[in-house]
């Protein structure tokens, strides 16, 4: 059972910069591909950002292209979104997830594609 294990989350100011960690517990591997997906109460869930354990090829959604960095370290077993010159529209529970073993690129923005999530983590914005 993969369990992930987020931080990072809290309150900054428009044009500000935060960093969201992911480590998966109870799966010492780095076969594992990870997205990161945010969730507004009242939107549907987006998909922000992923990455491709066996390439380390990025993904990103269109509204955060160019802000957004997604990357992964290996020695700590740990992914990271960077997220810088945030925006109120930013303001959401992020979610990590995982999935293990084979990963099908063009799936990356699909929540279905990733059997195990985090619990999230608050990021606001204010203006």
């Amino acid at each position: 059972q993969v369990q992930l294990v987020e931080s990072g989350g809290g309150l900054v100011q428009a044009g500000g910069s935060m960093r969201l960690s992911c480590a998966p517990s109870g799966y010492t591997s780095s076969t594992y591909s990870m997205g990161w997906f945010r969730q507004d109460p009242g939107k549907e869930r987006e998909f922000v950002a992923a990455i491709r354990w066996s390439d380390g090829n990025t993904y990103y959604g269109d509204s955060v292209k160019g802000r957004f960095t997604i990357s992964r370290d290996n020695a700590k077993n740990t992914v990271y979104l960077q997220m810088n010159t945030l925006k109120p529209e930013d303001t959401a529970v992020y979610y990590c997830a995982a999935a293990t073993g084979y990963f099908i690129a063009s799936n990356h923005y699909r929540s279905t594609t990733y059997p195990y999530w985090g619990q999230g983590t608050q990021v606001t914005v204010s203006s």
